[in-house]
């Protein structure tokens, strides 16, 4: 599957969580009640620029408990609006590069920051997030991101090569 097919997809999966969410139809996630959930305070809807929304995910990535040697960029993809909603598409990249391979496989994990057009403007951002390939949808707070989640993208992503070289 090309890079832009996981976009589209993680974007669509994304978009309609939150719509659903907002409808009252998706199931919650499952909370580990004996792991600390860690959050940061989001900006309020008003305040909100594209900038804004890449820093407060990076500063959101920094709470998890990552091993130094995971290096991610983030990139901010497009905007696209409904008629309650504009939602801003982000992309953080991780890989593990090392002197020896410094190219290495990558891991995605995809934001969706979602502006209402119709509950007050002074209220934060709604966040929500994917990893690459996975159905589970996460709120930030609710769930505790685990590394293991892209250790295994990458993983899965080397065997899928190793098969196709064969």
């Amino acid at each position: 599957m090309g890079e832009d097919q996981h976009i589209t997809t993680e974007s669509t999966r994304l978009v309609t969580a939150l719509l659903d969410r907002h409808r009252h139809t998706v199931r919650k996630e499952q909370v580990d009640p004996d792991s600390e959930m860690r959050n940061i305070t989001w900006v309020a809807s008003k305040d909100f620029t594209v900038e804004v929304g890449k820093r407060q995910i990076g500063e959101y990535i920094q709470t998890w408990e990552l091993q130094p040697c995971w290096l991610y960029s983030l990139d901010f993809l497009y905007s696209t609006e409904d008629e309650h909603h504009t939602f801003y598409h982000y992309r953080a990249r991780f890989s593990t590069p090392t002197q020896q391979e410094p190219i290495q496989g990558t891991a995605s994990v995809y934001f969706l920051v979602d502006i209402s057009k119709v509950k007050p403007q002074t209220l934060p951002v709604e966040v929500l997030f994917v990893v690459e390939s996975n159905r589970l949808v996460h709120t930030p707070g609710r769930s505790r991101f685990r590394e293991k989640w892209l250790a295994d993208v990458i993983k899965s992503k080397t065997l899928l090569r190793s098969a196709a070289d064969l």
